[in-house]
């Protein structure tokens, strides 16, 4: 018969504790994912208190309720002046206890979570367990004993590979590392923890401390393994914060006794939380959660997504159809005749084969996927798909074409979806006889990968038409932002105007190499010079030739690039563009001809070069995108200034640390961006007008970040 220890403090708390037999059970219960907050850990520790005063029980197991372990930190607790206990006292409290502590782990165990797992003196792991030390992706470092543990448990190497990727770990690798002992059988974590919690009493198994572990007991291996990821770091990591301070920690480990190396995880811990970057991974964090709440998300419940169409097979088609057949939904295909949807099958099967070749797909499930894709010249194949995605050519007549045999074939309350990157959306949906169901989702190539997804609203749009896009994104596990009707919507529209940034400072003296090398170390993967030779050059040289006729003739005007097309150099695809790739390469060089052309056109347009720093290139290029930020939310393209900022972070390589240009413009001071501004205007008012929302923050003393909250 089981005996229960009264409990009457907790019992009503997020952690309960019982004795069943000669096992004290403690269970935490904090949904939805019994993260870390301040009562879980008190909890704890008077959980362990009373374990160690219950002379009849020989052993502990902590566990999770619901579908988690624990997940990590209480995000509510952000920002806020820390509680007492602290998680490292919690986590010494139960590695100190004298009795086999015994951590049955399903779900997630994350950060936090993971580290109290490591306090426990056995580990075990149900089919679902997830754990990892994700702190890095926040700016920090794992600050409750993991950057000491783990190194001690599982080796130098191992450790570090978890905290500098942020990855998880599933059930079988973590028992391949070490990080557990045992694997469940059965998805009741609970049930066999409690198993081998009594098995483990039953052979008075001693109490085994993970800070006594020999996970270093190879030192010269483990300085190896230190210095080659400093090494790596120092080159993939260029100017971020915590990734070398989770290197200091676990040298640490190697270097001190395990109490000072606590003490000195807490000090690197402490400068990771003082950090800018922190700021703005912590902004980056909560901002990609906060796009999923738009107006019609709230009002209105998504239409049934069963099946898909897809019309045009080209890179972008065949990209949106590998993403809903990931997601599991069936597709088809439509192009205008067989040799056209045979090379749309084709691109789709590249993807997967491409994976078979790495080993991350088999055979047989590559035909599994295939199984639910078909093809057709005829439209009245999607006679009754739930949503239909138009990807062909950038043209209103042709969309137009597309949409109104979308009309005529497909079934009442079917989505019609367009994926333009500029056009008129309203223009599209008036044209056929349900606007209603228009919506535009612009996807990022290549649209199997990116995964930013612009849900583009027109104004005759139902609202679950809407919130069918974002469940769409949901189940394609891409991050959707909401966006209003303009050209180039959100993320297209600002880039057109930091790219004329750039265009001005290339004919006013700076080279595009010298650009796109600001731009790099500013933290992104790119330069928009290098962007436009990936994306092909003469994408944009179509959108400036449509524009041609409307374009105010006061406004400057740089043809540098319309010359290098002219020259039938439009990027990779043609081994020429603003730079060479010879024989295909996929990272470039100079190309002197470019530098050639440049000079021709500065001295056509009788322009004096002259010098630039890094730092006014970053100035002007980053002035700009801000200010076409702050048009587009006064406009309402974008409702908050965070879904400009996730739009860039996930969208344009914008750096994740520096929390998205809206952001960063509040670190900086939206007095000194608007003050540049004010500065440039003096040699070009036109292209230099302050955003009115800009102007108004600053006047109030207020920032960007202020809009969202309101």
């Amino acid at each position: 018969m089981a005996i229960t220890t009264p409990a009457p403090s907790t019992s009503s708390g997020p952690v309960t504790f019982e004795r069943l037999g000669g096992v004290f059970v403690v269970t935490i219960d904090n949904p939805p994912v019994n993260a870390l907050g301040v009562d879980v850990r008190r909890g704890l520790v008077a959980a362990i208190e009373a374990a160690e005063a219950d002379s009849a029980a020989a052993a502990v197991l902590i566990v999770g309720a619901g579908r988690n372990f624990i997940a990590g930190a209480d995000i509510r607790e952000f920002g806020k002046t820390p509680q007492p206990p602290s998680l490292p006292e919690v986590c010494l409290k139960i590695e100190n206890c004298s009795k086999p502590v015994i951590a049955a782990i399903h779900g997630a165990a994350l950060g936090g979570g993971l580290e109290v797992a490591l306090s426990a003196h056995y580990r075990l792991a149900a089919p679902s367990a997830k754990l990892g030390l994700p702190e890095v992706q926040l700016g920090l470092l794992p600050g409750s004993g993991g950057t000491q543990r783990a190194p001690r448990l599982i080796g130098v190497k191992a450790a570090l590979e978890l905290m500098l990727s942020g990855r998880h770990a599933g059930a079988k690798e973590a028992l391949s590392l070490g990080l557990v002992d045992r694997l469940s059988t059965e998805a009741d974590a609970r049930a066999e923890g409690l198993a081998y919690a009594e098995e483990l009493a039953a052979t008075k198994a001693p109490v085994r401390r993970t800070r006594e572990a020999a996970g270093l007991a190879d030192a010269e291996a483990s300085r190896a393994a230190l210095e080659a990821a400093r090494a790596d770091t120092a080159k993939k990591s260029r100017g971020l914060f915590s990734p070398m301070k989770i290197i200091e920690a676990v040298e640490a480990a190697l270097t001190l006794p395990f109490d000072e190396g606590m003490a000195l995880e807490r000090k690197l811990f402490l400068q990771c939380i003082d950090s800018p970057q922190r700021a703005g991974l912590i902004h980056a964090f909560f901002a990609e959660r906060e796009v999923l709440k738009a107006p019609e998300t709230k009002s209105a419940s998504p239409r049934p997504l069963e099946s898909a169409g897809i019309v045009g097979g080209g890179t972008m088609g065949a990209g949106i159809a590998v993403a809903m057949l990931d997601a599991g939904l069936p597709v088809v295909m439509i192009e205008r005749d067989e040799p056209s949807l045979a090379r749309g099958r084709q691109h789709v099967e590249k993807v997967y084969d491409g994976l078979i070749k790495k080993g991350r797909m088999t055979p047989e499930a590559k035909a599994a996927v295939m199984a639910r894709f078909s093809g057709s010249t005829r439209y009245d194949a999607l006679a009754q798909v739930d949503i239909v995605v138009e990807a062909v050519f950038e043209d209103m007549g042709v969309k137009k074409a597309v949409f109104a045999e979308l009309d005529r074939v497909c079934k009442p309350g079917a989505v019609l979806a367009t994926n333009t990157s500029y056009l008129d959306i309203d223009e599209i949906a008036t044209s056929i006889s349900r606007p209603q169901d228009v919506v535009g989702l612009h996807f990022f190539s290549p649209a199997n990968i990116m995964k930013l997804l612009e849900i583009v609203v027109p104004a005759k749009v139902s609202a679950d038409v809407v919130a069918t896009g974002f469940e769409l994104a949901k189940k394609l596990k891409k991050v959707p932002v909401r966006a209003g009707v303009c050209d180039g919507f959100i993320g297209n529209r600002i880039l057109a105007v930091y790219r004329q940034a750039a265009d001005h400072m290339m004919e006013d003296g700076a080279s595009p190499y010298q650009i796109d090398e600001a731009v790099r170390n500013f933290g992104y993967p790119m330069g928009p010079f290098q962007v436009s030779d990936l994306a092909g050059g003469d994408i944009g040289w179509a959108t400036r030739k449509r524009k041609a006729a409307t374009r105010d003739p006061k406004a400057r005007y740089i043809q540098i690039a319309d010359r290098i097309c002219e020259c039938g150099w439009f990027g990779q695809k043609t081994q020429r563009g603003y730079y060479l790739y010879p024989e295909g390469a996929r990272i470039g060089v100079p190309d002197p001809e470019v530098l050639a052309i440049i000079d021709a056109e500065r001295e056509r347009a009788g322009i004096k070069p002259r010098a630039f720093t890094e730092e006014e290139i970053m100035r002007r290029y980053m002035a700009a995108m801000v200010n076409e930020g702050a048009n587009v939310v006064h406009q309402r393209i974008a409702l908050r200034p965070l879904d400009v900022d996730v739009t860039f972070l996930y969208g344009y390589g914008f750096p994740r640390h520096r929390g998205g240009p809206m952001k960063y413009a509040d670190t900086v001071g939206l007095p000194k961006v608007l003050a540049d501004i004010r500065e440039f205007a003096k040699q070009d008012p036109l292209f230099w007008q302050p955003s009115p929302l800009l102007v108004d923050l600053v006047e109030r003393g207020a920032n960007f970040d202020s809009l969202n909250h309101a």
